[in-house]
């Protein structure tokens, strides 16, 4: 099967059948947010949500991840990996499934990193396609993520009665085989999931004033843009952006000794570009010291470091660092912003 069908009423068997095949985790409501969390109840799953306070990248590319143990005296080391056991992320918007294929990029360049790999082999990834916006703050479509483009072994479109199924993976064909509530779809479920994937057209448009080759030569030219000295002054370095970003990869490694100061664990934690002494070195030195400087770095690794390096663009058009930021700057009217002055230098050099 290519595609299968589940009609509603069957979500919640499937979900129960789900959480006897692994660790289920889903997005579940939490006040006014959302949150992924491990599914104890199937009621409490969500599946229209704006994206999470946290991506899903916390059970992949965890805060705090054991790294090893050791002692002083005698000195020994020992690994201190936890187990990695088989685990399901349900209803993952396109966005943040984007996220992961991005992370993926990053931790298999060499030297590639054994535990997101570890941890990356036992997950399945079941997400659901956004019909339309989740708030005003998304930018999905100019980044391309508001339409399935793999990186899931299933995938869930709502028909209206039901949800047609999109088999991406064995993986995934193992998890809707050989039950009864889930069938092949017919080719006039094919053609209504086409039907709509045309209506999606009209809902969602290009958020960023240009295509995204213009907005990558507009970041090749505006490094010394004003724009960047705009962003720093409102900035208030609280790094709410950086912490919920999908695709931001920085750690820190540090060490906790026990009581006895002789033995200890070394984690490896996130840790943020936009945080005063992150670029700090022996000497302070301090190679991003204004807020300006911090917030352009942060811009360039999606829009134009990565794009150099991996030939993706590390913005998957999740909206969380604009709604998050406590100084409310947006980040479609940054990289407008950038393109209006690429368009003022391009008329003046055209007088010229």
């Amino acid at each position: 099967m290519k595609y299968a069908i589940i009609q509603k009423e069957g979500l919640s068997k499937w979900l129960e059948h789900l959480k006897s095949r692994a660790r289920l985790y889903a997005p579940r409501k939490k006040e006014n947010s959302f949150v992924f969390r491990p599914v104890r109840d199937i009621s409490e799953v969500c599946l229209e949500y704006i994206p999470t306070i946290l991506p899903p990248k916390k059970y992949y590319f965890p805060q705090k991840e054991k790294l090893l143990k050791f002692s002083v005296r005698p000195f020994k080391t020992a690994k201190a990996i936890d187990v990695f056991e088989e685990y399901i992320l349900f209803g993952v918007h396109t966005c943040d499934i984007a996220g992961i294929q991005c992370m993926d990029v990053v931790f298999r360049d060499s030297p590639e990193d054994p535990n997101y790999l570890n941890r990356k082999d036992k997950m399945t990834i079941i997400g659901i396609e956004c019909l339309n916006y989740c708030d005003k703050f998304a930018n999905c479509a100019s980044m391309g993520n508001h339409n399935p483009r793999g990186g899931y072994d299933l995938m869930l479109t709502d028909l209206g009665k039901s949800f047609i199924i999109h088999i991406n993976s064995e993986k995934g064909e193992g998890l809707v085989t050989g039950l009864g509530y889930i069938r092949e779809a017919k080719e006039s479920e094919v053609s209504l999931l086409e039907q709509i994937r045309e209506e999606k057209k009209k809902v969602f448009k290009e958020e960023l004033g240009d295509a995204l080759p213009v907005v990558y030569d507009a970041f090749d030219r505006g490094f010394n843009s004003k724009v960047w000295q705009n962003v720093g002054k409102r900035c208030v370095a609280c790094g709410n952006c950086t912490a919920v970003c999908p695709t931001c990869y920085c750690f820190d490694v540090v060490d906790e000794m026990e009581l006895s100061l002789n033995e200890g664990i070394r984690y490896r934690i996130w840790n943020y570009c936009q945080m005063d002494d992150f670029a700090k070195v022996a000497g302070g030195e301090d190679f991003r010291h204004g807020r300006d400087g911090r917030q352009k770095h942060r811009y360039y690794r999606k829009f134009k470091y990565s794009v150099d390096k991996y030939n993706r663009y590390f913005c998957t058009g999740c909206g969380r660092c604009t709604r998050t930021c406590m100084a409310q700057i947006n980040l479609v009217d940054t990289v407008n912003a950038l393109l209006n002055e690429g368009i003022t230098y391009r008329t003046k050099r055209h007088k010229l």
